[in-house]
């Protein structure tokens, strides 16, 4: 009898305070996408250093507004990336994919709206050399934006 009202006291009163509370598991969110960006980024240049040199590609990313747009974004990256054209990039394909669910997750978390998910649309019309190397591009400019803009994760 004692020992079930102990386990009953510690159940309550002592491991509550072991969880982690909204605040510290948004953090460690943020800290996970930001370290599978990062990461995300090193196969790229990885990757970059097995591919015959790149022509100078300019791309235009879209701007970090909020989670929706950063979830939104990542699944359009993440269509492209699932390009017949693509097959050499399918550890980035994953840690992308991985990335929109984790910001995803995030937002659900935050009480954001989330627009559905982007439909499969790519642009099959490049050569594939060309549609690999600006899809590419596309990912890494994407993602070294993220990083700069780390502080949009905090917010819708």
């Amino acid at each position: 009898m004692h020992v079930t009202l102990a386990l009953l006291y510690v159940s309550l009163v002592v491991m509550p305070g072991c969880l982690p509370t909204k605040g510290e598991s948004i953090r460690n969110t943020i800290n996970s996408i930001v370290n599978i960006a990062q990461i995300t980024l090193v196969h790229i240049r990885k990757l970059r250093t097995k591919l015959p040199v790149a022509p100078q590609i300019e791309v235009n990313t879209p701007s970090i507004e909020g989670l929706t747009s950063i979830t939104h974004d990542l699944g359009l990256l993440d269509n492209e990336l699932q390009s017949p054209f693509t097959d050499l990039l399918s550890q980035i394909q994953a840690d992308v994919s991985s990335l929109e669910g984790r910001v995803h997750s995030l937002a659900q978390t935050m009480d954001c709206s989330i627009r559905a998910r982007p439909e499969g649309e790519t642009s099959d019309n490049l050569f594939p050399d060309s549609h690999l190397y600006l899809t590419l591009m596309k990912v890494q400019r994407y993602l070294e934006k993220l990083l700069l803009n780390k502080d949009k994760l905090k917010v819708c």
